[in-house]
């Protein structure tokens, strides 16, 4: 795993995170422009490619759920063929984004995520 972490806070809220077993990489991102702010990835992760996608959702996920009017997205959870993506939006404005295998307990993740995401508020 590669680890680039300007603040301490930010590595430990990457590693329990990482910790969960089936999760294959860890990132904060930053929700405006996709910009990684510090990540924990296994080998042969694209790392950039999955933090644009992960805020490129996110800014129309939110637009959707405005229009809708059902509030603020608080958890998501994106299943795909060979994996997940999970993303936890902080408050101050960082993503936090879980990569794992498609049969990861996603309530576990969930709940480092949602950790993460205070750690980094």
């Amino acid at each position: 795993m590669t680890a680039e972490s300007p603040g301490g806070g930010y590595g430990r809220a990457l590693d329990l995170i990482t910790r969960v077993r089936g999760v294959r990489g860890a990132m904060l991102v930053s929700a405006d422009d996709g910009i990684v702010v510090a990540e924990q990835l296994m080998e042969g992760i694209k790392g950039p490619a999955l933090a644009a996608l992960a805020a490129s959702l996110t800014t129309r996920l939110r637009r959707a759920m405005e229009a809708a009017g059902v509030g603020v997205s608080l958890f998501w959870h994106l299943q795909a063929e060979q994996g997940a993506l999970l993303v936890v939006p902080a408050v101050s404005g960082i993503l936090v984004v879980a990569v794992a295998e498609p049969d990861v307990n996603v309530g576990l993740v969930r709940l480092e995520l949602l950790r993460g995401a205070e750690a980094v508020a």
